[in-house]
């Protein structure tokens, strides 16, 4: 038993330093992410390794007090700082929340951004049927087969706006016929399937773009996506602009925080964890957990955010993500507003 036991305690100490020299090492490329599109791919998981270092710590305290485990301990905790680093600043920023009585009267709009993963999603009849129930004004949909979009259209009278060249693959439905849609002729960039459509509002007219980013691997053509929905963005008045999408890139990577800069709008939902929402590969592979934050909202500065909630998984790999918004009848920044 004696033998035994000293067999266990080394493989815990082994692996329990493996996990924590490992999460270090990552999250401390990951800082590299500043100036390396490369390197920044790692930043997209530090909410993984911070688990995985306090996994490390977890084993290395079953294990004797020894020269190992104080530095297992040391190296799950620069782990867990360095992952800390590119998280902290999403957990404190604003995101222009305002209390419902600071908008009374204000006209306001329920928002639902969903990617339907519909080409494998089993389950696209309770899917439309959450939507509905919600009552959106206005839902931005990615990879929307032509059958999510046979279920939704058959269960609510939607007007429908997509790009017809790429499949509609993109798809705003909204309770109002826009006023105007359609892509505008960019050539900074790379392509992405998007959409756009304009509506009438109180005090001036605002435009929602739907949008869906490849993966941030290989690093370089979402970093060029990014550059493109910039350029589109600074075409219509950003006071009032909405973008919704699956931007396959999370708060804490460098390549989001650019592209939060560039578009000079404010992301309304904040830290929200949204793949993977059940099974996600051929193999069945379950997750108990989603760790990736990458369905974002953003909205100009005359938009104040009376909600942002993350809805339940419904057989897409992306949880949905529901946001309020308001535009104060008073017009221009209204109190709770945020300038990005």
């Amino acid at each position: 038993m004696g033998l035994i036991r000293v067999v266990i305690t080394r493989i815990l100490e082994d692996v329990a330093a493996a996990m924590a020299v490992l999460a270090a090492l990552v999250m401390l490329a990951a800082q590299g992410g500043r100036f390396s599109d490369n390197l920044d791919v790692a930043t997209h998981f530090a909410v993984v390794f911070i688990a995985l270092a306090i996994g490390a710590a977890l084993l290395a305290a079953l294990t004797p007090p020894t020269r190992l485990r104080r530095f297992t301990l040391g190296m799950a905790a620069l782990a867990i700082g360095l992952a800390g680093v590119l998280i902290a600043p999403e957990v404190f920023r604003k995101t222009g929340h305002a209390a419902h009585g600071e908008v009374a009267g204000a006209h306001q709009i329920k928002l639902i951004q969903i990617n339907s993963w519909s080409g494998r999603n089993q389950t696209l009849a309770e899917t439309a049927d959450w939507i509905v129930a919600q009552d959106p004004d206005i839902v931005v949909v990615e990879e929307a087969s032509r059958r999510f979009q046979r279920a939704l259209e058959s269960r609510a009278a939607y007007h429908r706006t997509c790009d017809p060249d790429d499949r509609c693959e993109v798809i705003i439905y909204s309770k109002v016929a826009p006023i105007s849609a359609g892509l505008p002729k960019v050539s900074e960039g790379a392509f992405f399937p998007a959409t756009r459509a304009t509506f009438a509002a109180p005090g001036g007219a605002f435009t929602v773009i739907g949008a869906h980013y490849t993966w941030p691997v290989p690093a370089g053509p979402q970093q060029q996506q990014s550059l493109r929905l910039a350029t589109m963005a600074r075409l219509y008045d950003r006071e009032r602009l909405i973008i919704a999408g699956d931007f396959n890139s999370t708060p804490w990577s460098f390549t989001l925080r650019r592209q939060d800069k560039a578009l000079g709008l404010v992301r309304r939902n904040q830290a929200m964890l949204s793949w993977p929402a059940m099974a996600f590969s051929r193999w069945n592979i379950h997750m108990p957990l989603p760790f990736l934050a990458i369905d974002h909202v953003y909205a100009g500065s005359d938009w104040v955010t009376l909600g942002a909630e993350r809805g339940p998984a419904l057989g897409s790999d992306h949880f949905p993500v529901v946001v309020t918004l308001a535009l104060p009848q008073t017009g221009g920044s209204p109190a709770g507003a945020v300038k990005p």
